[in-house]
């Protein structure tokens, strides 16, 4: 009788644009300074893409160098799914664009919308196509350039965020061995006027009324998303780990969304690791909403913090509200 099937991570990439904005920029663009961003954040500096520079840009860039780290060719990729909150269209998707680029010819995909709780669920689905035993090869990407929806006159947002992508490609292994163990995700929309984009969509599309409103950027209740992020985030680490029979000293690694560093270190506390234990790159990155995960994957990577066989949790929060947590036991 055969094993059943689940999905395992084989490799990991990431990249960002060169450019780089420190705090000390940021102060010449809009009332604020080093000290406040760094005490109430934990961002010193963030990556910024040029004019005319896409998600699909980034996205292709990041999943180029997976494919030459795996040593797969594009042409072997069953499947596709990007996710991001900044298309560089409604449509075509992402991931078509990506996929004229890589060659990806026998490849089909979507975007995935969830903000900055979006690769995990993309981790998710693509997880679900190989464990169906249909797919062999799904690239899951996310990537965001942030700064093209960013009101540099709202110095409370336009500070938090950066640009990036990253890519991680799944398939087959036997489960229960290594690969995708568990996830819990889980939308509560009675908190989506908190963290919202109002302007181009079908309820208010472009127009001069909406540009000069200024209804294309970010929006955020910045108390409230931080509360429910904080609370939220702690919990589902924790129900994670109860529901599959874990303490948190049987993990390896946590890899959250970043967010903020207060937010990261209040769910650290709650599940009572050290900082050995945690990822954070939010001081380099800033918030890349879609990319933060995998960058998160590819610093564990390169710093040797992970080990075939080690546990790890991710764990984000992102508008919508949106939440999700995935455990995995690393497998190379």
């Amino acid at each position: 009788m055969s094993r059943p099937i689940a999905a395992k991570i084989t490799g990991v990439s990431g990249y960002v644009p060169p450019r780089v904005v420190t705090n000390a920029d940021i102060e010449k663009i809009v009332d604020t300074n080093d000290e406040w961003i760094r005490t109430r954040t934990g961002i010193r500096e963030r990556r910024y893409a040029d004019p005319g520079v896409g998600s699909s840009d980034l996205g292709t860039e990041a999943a180029r160098k997976l494919l030459a780290m795996t040593g797969v060719s594009a042409e072997e990729i069953d499947m596709i799914i990007v996710a991001t909150v900044t298309p560089d269209m409604l449509f075509p998707a992402t991931a078509c664009l990506i996929q004229d680029r890589l060659g990806a010819k026998k490849a089909w995909g979507f975007d995935l919308s969830a903000a900055c709780s979006g690769f995990a669920y993309a981790l998710t689905v693509g997880a679900q196509f190989v464990a169906a035993g249909s797919h062999h090869k799904v690239l899951v990407i996310g990537s965001d350039v942030m700064t093209s929806i960013l009101d540099f006159k709202d110095r409370a947002t336009c500070v938090l965020f950066g640009d990036g992508a990253g890519a991680v490609l799944l398939e087959p292994t036997i489960s229960g061995l290594e690969g995708i163990l568990d996830f819990a995700h889980d939308i509560d929309g009675s908190g989506g006027c908190n963290l919202y984009m109002p302007g181009g969509g079908s309820l208010h599309p472009a127009s001069e009324e909406t540009v000069a409103r200024r209804m294309h950027y970010v929006h955020q209740e910045g108390q409230q998303v931080f509360k429910y992020a904080v609370r939220r985030q702690a919990e589902l680490a924790c129900q994670m780990l109860e529901r599959n029979g874990l303490t948190s000293r049987d993990l390896a690694l946590v890899v959250p969304h970043q967010a903020n560093l207060r937010i990261i270190r209040a769910m650290q506390e709650r599940l009572g690791v050290d900082d050995s234990k945690v990822i954070v790159n939010i001081d380099r990155y800033g918030n890349t909403t879609g990319a933060t995960i995998p960058l998160g994957l590819v610093d564990a990577v390169e710093q040797r913090r992970l080990r075939k066989g080690d546990l790890v949790l991710i764990v984000a929060v992102g508008a919508g509200y949106t939440a999700g947590s995935v455990l995995m036991r690393w497998a190379y």
